[in-house]
């Protein structure tokens, strides 16, 4: 599910900070797909704009901090969002803090980037405020009166997409970067059983979050994306990852 795609000659292809970036077509796909909810052609575009330049931000994150412990890569965005690749397997050798490092650095570059949304809004006079996610969770929210209702649309898509989806990918879901934190606390304190036990954490969270994504955010994609995440993990079990006690 989350290899690279093969190269086909539709892709886009451009360097961005030394990092080859290629774009698969099938990742537009995606992209309208998320936000073909509206029927409104500018609003569809906004969204768009919005998934493509926040994966892309994501991805860079995971990139520099990788180039921070001197590994090249180069990012590929498709129709699972997007993948920032080692062109080697020095990552494999690096510390359990630096694996971690690395994960964390996409959401937090997406969080980084609401925080630049807000701080201009902020300073060309707009309302800055939070509004709570799930009741809980306070999110910044942001409106700028002196633009119109699509400017405040993509300040808003950019709040959710980067905020809602960082906090989705920080949950213990194997491969997200989230179950990639899990997995190396895992087996930094249970070298012998610590995989396993986080694959079964992969499992439990992502079967919840299937159901909370059919039930309460009535999404079709975030069911199925989060339910074959821990089918996946289950099959990892299944295919003898650890022992079996």
């Amino acid at each position: 599910m989350f290899q690279v795609p093969p190269p086909t000659r539709f892709d886009l292809n451009f360097s961005l900070f030394g990092f080859s970036v290629r774009i698969s077509p099938f990742f537009w796909v995606l992209a309208i797909f998320l936000g073909a909810s509206s029927f409104n052609l500018e609003r569809i575009a906004i969204w768009v704009a919005v998934i493509f330049v926040s994966i892309l931000i994501h991805e860079l994150g995971h990139s520099l901090m990788m180039r921070r412990y001197d590994i090249d890569s180069f990012i590929v965005l498709y129709h699972f969002g997007g993948l920032a690749v080692p062109l080697s397997a020095r990552r494999m050798s690096l510390g359990w803090l630096q694996q971690i490092a690395i994960s964390l650095a996409g959401p937090f570059a997406g969080f980084f980037f609401v925080g630049i949304v807000i701080g201009i809004v902020e300073l060309a006079g707009g309302l800055v405020f939070t509004n709570p996610m799930f009741g809980f969770l306070p999110v910044p929210m942001a409106y700028l009166f002196s633009a119109g209702d699509l400017v405040n649309e993509a300040i808003a898509t950019i709040v959710w997409v980067n905020v809602f989806w960082g906090i989705l990918n920080l949950l213990p879901v194997f491969p997200l970067d989230g179950g990639r934190v899990s997995q190396q606390i895992f087996m930094r304190f249970d070298r012998w059983n610590g995989l396993r036990n986080a694959l079964w954490l992969s499992v439990v969270t992502g079967a919840l979050l299937a159901i909370v994504g059919y039930v309460y955010f009535n999404s079709l994609y975030m069911a199925f994306m989060f339910g074959l995440l821990a089918v996946q993990s289950y099959q990892m079990i299944q295919g003898g990852v650890g022992p079996r006690f």
